[in-house]
């Protein structure tokens, strides 16, 4: 048996320089965003993400397929120690997420290039614990909304720009009325409503949260509890205030004051339906200051449709979830629904006991 000559193959890794390598990171980076966006994430999911990345980044001063698991302990046990859970957590599954995909499109050329095996640092002894959606989001009772929005309609009266003011307004009531997220409110187009589907007319909701990184799930919402009235003195006395042309394909339900490069209105940011409601909120509603946010007005719709006796089914539909256990969480009873139903129990079982008993 002869032996054969066993030749290094470090000896033939190219060299590269820290330029080459900031190069191959950017690379890297707008790779990870495509492939995202190849798996129909929403745009908004992508951007949050890449934040992530580059705050960790920033910290770590250096490529991240260099972190070790000891670096991520320093990161989220002192840097991170006193951030918000739910920031610990997205940023603990932006990293979770870019490795593996560092893992199935790079391990072998990073290891040419860097000798390394490319490796995520968030472990099961180091990542964030909790979850992030344990904290209760309780909505305002009816009555206190009802104050909020009747003191928003009075300001349609006086205020100095009437067209974003009513856009502000009709949102953050949608909410209250038939559960949409912000986002999904601020995309909807003018086609997707649906005057003549069901009995009450439709909205389609065309990017809906998706579960576990599916993508956009679509669905249709009822236009009940009054949203069609709501929308149609939108659109027919309001929309026409922001100057667009009602026949542009794609135009936008809830426009901005800002314009295109073609002329046509900008579709409105999340920012502005968030801060119109907070100002409303401090002049109207003053204890909720801080605490009343467009997805608590979510929490309020679920709470109301049950409580009007819509069943669970029905409101996770409504609110596009995926799971039932979700809906659950969104539901909760400010009246006597639960003593009442503890005390018709004891009713009926003290029926059934008579004539049983001496």
């Amino acid at each position: 048996m002869a032996l054969a000559v066993v030749q290094d193959l470090r000896d033939r890794r190219p060299v590269v320089d820290a330029e080459q390598l900031a190069g191959f990171e950017t690379d890297v980076m707008t790779g990870f965003v495509l492939a995202r966006a190849s798996a129909g994430l929403a745009d908004s999911t992508i951007r949050h993400d890449v934040s992530n990345l580059e705050h960790v980044r920033g910290w770590f001063e250096r490529p991240l397929w260099e972190m070790q698991p000891a670096d991520a302990d320093r990161y989220f046990g002192v840097a991170m120690r006193q951030a918000a859970r739910g920031t610990r957590h997205a940023r603990a599954q932006s990293l979770t997420t870019y490795f593996a995909f560092l893992e199935l499109r790079h391990k072998v050329e990073l290891h040419e290039l860097t000798d390394r095996v490319v490796e995520c640092p968030i472990d099961e002894m180091n990542r964030p614990r909790g979850d992030k959606t344990a904290g209760l989001r309780i909505p305002p009772t009816a009555a206190e909304l009802d104050v909020l929005f009747a003191g928003w309609r009075d300001e349609l009266v006086t205020c100095r720009k009437l067209a974003p003011t009513a856009r502000n307004y009709t949102v953050a009531k949608l909410s209250s009325l038939v559960g949409l997220r912000i986002n999904e409110a601020r995309c909807l187009d003018l086609d997707d409503v649906k005057w003549d589907f069901g009995r009450f007319g439709k909205l389609h909701v065309r990017v809906g949260k998706g579960s576990r990184g599916s993508g956009p799930r679509e669905r249709m919402v009822p236009l009940i509890n009054g949203a069609d009235r709501l929308l149609r003195w939108f659109v027919e006395d309001v929309w026409g205030h922001f100057g667009d042309d009602h026949t542009r394909p794609g135009v936008p339900l809830f426009l901005s004051e800002r314009r295109n490069r073609d002329g046509s209105s900008c579709r409105v940011g999340c920012n502005a339906l968030r801060t119109g409601l907070a100002a409303v909120t401090a002049m109207h509603l003053p204890n909720w200051v801080g605490r009343l946010s467009p997805h608590v007005l979510r929490h309020f719709c679920a709470s109301e449709l049950y409580l009007a006796g819509a069943d669970l089914l029905s409101i996770q539909e409504i609110l596009g979830h995926a799971w039932v256990a979700t809906t659950m969480k969104y539901v909760h009873i400010h009246r006597t629904r639960i003593e009442e139903a503890l005390l018709a129990g004891q009713q009926r079982a003290a029926g059934r006991l008579e004539g049983l008993l001496p």
